[in-house]
């Protein structure tokens, strides 16, 4: 089980991820240059469902209502919003957990 703070990198690197899939998206449609698209979609893809599921984990630990863990996994669609979100929590103290 995740705790809050690993879910933030999740958030950072997958926000990183979705912000070099755009750029490869110019290279490719602007420039005929398929690499970064070729490259980052099936990472990105796969840290976009990371982030789902880190967001699903760590939901009761963090005393998300269903409403808040929903804007926060919309957040994952806009393009910088995963860096306030991961912001926010990494601003938060890390909760112990059970063992």
């Amino acid at each position: 089980m995740l705790n809050t703070r690993q879910f933030a990198w999740i958030a950072i690197v997958e926000s990183a991820s979705f912000l070099l899939l755009l750029a490869g998206m110019v290279f490719k449609y602007g420039f005929d240059n398929e690499t970064g698209v070729t490259l980052m979609g099936p990472l990105h893809g796969v840290l976009f469902i990371a982030y789902i599921a880190g967001a699903l984990s760590v939901r009761s630990q963090a005393g998300w209502s269903w409403g808040q863990t929903v804007k926060i996994i919309i957040a994952a669609i806009i393009p910088i919003a995963g860096f306030f979100v991961a912001e926010r929590l990494m601003r938060r103290p890390v909760a112990v957990q059970a063992a």
